[in-house]
């Protein structure tokens, strides 16, 4: 009896602490509570012998709280394989802005995320990976199913956790939802042997693991802030320059400041391109919006780059595809000013004359609140008017097109008239190749985390899992998936997926039977030597497959005539919507910057006016994809 009260009086929760805070519970257990103490609603998880204690536990947890509705807290969504619960979680994460959990096995399955870990840790993705392990006295005996994941995911991951010790699992996991969502996000693996998973612990309901160096450099980057002279140069800079322009990255809609963003352009008057990455943290549909810059970059916003005289970075890291020739990137350019949070990325492809490290939004907020109390209005000045009339001028002369009386479908009037229908609401994904070029090019996104896509490690079968973490996570939105007909074969196996969720996903596979992006590049670099593209796999029925996996719509399209017909029907159609069309084999991606090419010497094919005179040329040994 006096045992019984003396648990019952470590387990009664003192005011302030978790409600549930002394519970014995199993290692399992606690992991799931801490999923739901930080207010994860859906996880994405293959299961397997060295992760089922979890995998019960989630079970009983929902039985336990089941909302009156009768639906669960903490939904387990299964894909056909963990590549695609490593795609759902981020497509979670970048159509929320919330952490997004995968929940798999050891050994292969565990081995099975590696590619969405490092996809994910490429664009600064906050996911969390859960994988089993064998039991930790089996570790290192090429145990059934056994890999040395904490060695693998080191170098892929933000950081990977190998939990050894059962009283510091609690801890593990509420400091790898930090980690993952603070600082520069990223994906965190924690990697948990399954006898710790059966343990038997008791609930502390907080604590983190102490990470004194992390956390330090995270409070230094978080009250940084703009002091008058670093405003007053800053503001010099633009007082002087006649072509200001705003170079946006993907960091701009990590940081949630789009907001900001949005209003110093507004204030100053500056025109904004942005990089794949960075697409929707400006108003695509703006007068001063030149969308994308890069290898695939309108032209217009190339051309602006090249013309501008003082560059402002803001959450964009310089990377190959934006500045490829880095000493002539911007080139003209007389002051480059840029905002990070991270410091790796201060000078390290492109010097500059000006840097921030520190919350975007702030530094933004304080630049026009400092502008304000001088009264410096640059824009109510006419100060950039005449480089306000030549982004005009760029953007009609030099506007995307292409041939528009083919005969053939055009992969870019297809998604011409998809966004006519969506008006730039719809979240957009993609897999990776030509698709997921002309889906940047041709959509409009008015908010950000619209645009989904794999930009640095460039993916294929990222569009489909992904767009099925993006409906989990925005039911209010619709959500299509632009692919190609070699991108969606990675993961074709989740049209299953979607139809069993009953997910209402769209999904639209461009058709021209081959790796079309490679074959371009084959045509424009290797004189035409189409080598194993001559060979891609062009046998299956997508219709028939779609079909297969339950979808009630499953339309191809092949002829020019019927595209606002079919795709008015598509859009419209209620639930999950498949449409694959069969689009001109020889169209290519352009604008194109060539591997080693400045954007001056950028090639711009037959119907977007070019102001250079281009020629291609086969690329040297050594020059990059």
């Amino acid at each position: 009896m006096n045992a019984m009260l003396q648990e019952q009086t470590q387990a009664a929760p003192v005011a302030g602490d978790h409600p549930l805070a002394g519970r014995p519970m199993s290692g399992a257990e606690i992991v799931v509570q801490v999923l739901a103490d930080e207010g994860v609603d859906v996880v994405f998880g293959y299961s397997g012998g060295a992760i089922l204690p979890v995998y019960d536990a989630v079970f009983r947890f929902n039985r336990e709280h089941l909302a009156e509705d009768g639906s669960e807290p903490l939904p387990l969504i299964v894909p056909a394989n963990e590549q695609g619960a490593g795609f759902m979680a981020q497509g979670y994460a970048r159509a929320s802005g919330k952490v997004g959990v995968a929940l798999v096995t050891s050994g292969p399955g565990a081995t099975n995320t590696v590619t969405p870990v490092r996809d994910a840790m490429a664009d600064s993705v906050p996911i969390v990976v859960i994988c089993g392990q064998v039991p930790t006295a089996a570790i290192g005996t090429d145990a059934f199913q056994e890999a040395p994941i904490s060695s693998i995911m080191g170098s892929c991951a933000k950081h990977v956790f190998l939990v050894t010790d059962s009283s510091q699992l609690e801890a593990t996991m509420r400091t790898a939802f930090e980690v993952a969502r603070t600082g520069r996000p990223g994906p965190v693996v924690v990697d948990i042997p399954k006898d710790i998973q059966n343990a038997s612990l008791r609930f502390n309901g907080k604590g983190q693991l102490p990470i004194p160096g992390y956390r330090s450099r995270l409070r230094a980057v978080a009250q940084a802030r703009l002091g008058d002279r670093e405003c007053t140069d800053f503001l010099d800079a633009l007082g002087r320059a006649e072509r200001p322009l705003l170079y946006v990255g993907g960091g701009v809609i990590a940081a949630e400041a789009s907001r900001a963003l949005r209003a110093f352009a507004e204030a100053f008057g500056i025109p904004v391109t942005t990089t794949l990455m960075g697409i929707g943290a400006s108003d695509t549909t703006e007068a001063l919006s030149l969308h994308m810059l890069g290898m695939h970059g309108t032209a217009f916003a190339n051309y602006a780059v090249v013309d501008c005289d003082f560059l402002i970075s803001v959450g964009a890291r310089f990377d190959d595809r934006v500045a490829g020739v880095p000493k002539l990137f911007a080139q003209r350019a007389k002051y480059i000013a840029q905002f990070d949070i991270d410091p790796a990325e201060i000078d390290k492809v492109k010097r500059v004359d000006w840097h921030h490290l520190g919350d975007i939004s702030l530094a933004l907020d304080r630049l026009r609140e400092k502008a304000a109390s001088i009264g410096f209005d640059p824009r109510g000045q006419g100060r950039f008017a005449g480089w306000h009339a030549h982004i005009a001028d760029l953007k009609k002369t030099h506007a995307l097109d292409f041939d528009r009386s083919s005969a053939l479908i055009q992969p870019y009037a297809v998604i011409e008239e998809i966004n006519r229908l969506t008006r730039g609401e719809a979240i957009i994904c993609t897999g990776v190749g030509q698709h997921q070029m002309w889906a940047a090019q041709y959509f409009d996104f008015t908010a950000p985390r619209r645009w989904l896509t794999s930009g640095s490690m460039g993916t294929m079968g990222f569009g489909l899992p992904a767009a099925i973490g993006a409906q989990f996570a925005r039911r209010d939105l619709m959500v299509i998936d632009i692919d190609g007909d070699a991108s969606i074969r990675m993961n074709i196996g989740e049209l299953e997926t979607v139809t069993t969720y009953e997910l209402p996903v769209k999904v639209v596979v461009l058709n021209n039977c081959g790796d079309g992006m490679v074959r371009q590049w084959q045509k424009l670099f290797f004189k035409g030597r189409f080598s194993a593209t001559d060979k891609s796999l062009h046998r299956k029925d997508f219709i028939k497959a779609a079909e297969a996996d339950g979808f009630q719509y499953a339309v191809r399209l092949d002829r020019s005539e019927d595209l606002q017909r079919v795709i008015a029907e598509f859009i419209a159609f209620e639930g999950p919507a498949f449409l694959e069309v069969m689009i001109d084999p020889d169209a290519c991606v352009y604008p194109m910057v060539g591997p080693g090419m400045s954007y001056a010497q950028m090639i711009t094919g037959d119907h977007i006016t070019s102001r250079d005179q281009v020629k291609s040329a086969e690329t040297g040994p050594a020059e990059m994809f």
